[in-house]
């Protein structure tokens, strides 16, 4: 299930709804998630996440996204461990 735009449920609204959700369902939010908030979305139940302006807008260049998609993997990453 996408969540979209997740900024305007929050955290707490998507853990309200995981409550009622069948066991299983992936829930991704999308929409105003990032490296600032990775930790929070997970501990809410989101199984991942979509990410778009926050990694590539007209005029960007590829070095510039290749540099912003390297920190939110990293991001990403350091939250699993």
């Amino acid at each position: 299930m996408k969540i979209f735009p997740s900024f305007l449920m929050g955290t707490e609204g998507l853990a309200a709804i995981r409550a009622v959700l069948p066991a299983g369902t992936e829930v991704f939010a999308v929409g105003g998630v990032g490296p600032q908030n990775f930790d929070a979305w997970r501990r809410a139940g989101a199984s991942g996440f979509g990410i778009g302006t926050a990694l590539y807008t007209p005029g960007r260049s590829a070095a510039d996204i290749a540099a912003r998609a390297a920190d939110l993997v990293a991001a990403y990453d350091a939250g699993l461990a």
